[in-house]
């Protein structure tokens, strides 16, 4: 069985998430450049099974999708082409930048860390994966969106 791997994706940086050997719990990778991030990508599924990637769907408050859509669709179509055995499924992001302030805000980090820039992007990863890991266990009603 091999891992999930969620991104939210960034004009600058990319927030990376990926399960446990299991598929159970979402850990947080460092934070990649988005100009890196196809090769990170290509590197990391080369030394990593990995069963299917999310990505991030940035939606406005009326579930339409956002103006940011039009940088992250040429990323999947490039996605698709360097990695086009593993299934990319899109899943809902809203709010997931605010969850990430707050829980970093209460998590008892040192003022410097928490100044990290790229700690929102890849605690913003984890939650995606996390709930995505959640609406898709057994019992769950929610189908997936492919994008």
């Amino acid at each position: 069985m091999g891992r999930i791997l969620a991104i939210d994706y960034g004009r600058k940086r990319c927030g990376v998430a990926v399960t446990d050997v299991l598929g159970i719990a979402a850990n947080g990778l460092p934070t990649v450049r988005s100009c890196d991030l196809e090769s990170f990508l290509i590197d990391y599924c080369g030394r990593e099974p990995i069963d299917r990637i999310i990505v991030g769907l940035p939606k406005n408050m009326d579930g339409t999708p956002s103006e940011s859509m039009r940088y992250i669709q040429p990323f999947l179509n490039r996605l698709a082409k360097i990695l086009p055995n593993i299934p990319v499924e899109m899943y809902d992001e809203r709010f997931t930048s605010r969850l990430a302030e707050r829980a970093i805000a209460q998590s008892g980090l040192s003022q410097k860390r928490r100044r990290e820039k790229g700690l929102i992007d890849e605690t913003a990863a984890v939650i995606i994966l996390t709930d995505w890991l959640t609406h898709r266990s057994p019992g769950s009603s929610l189908p997936p969106m492919p994008f």
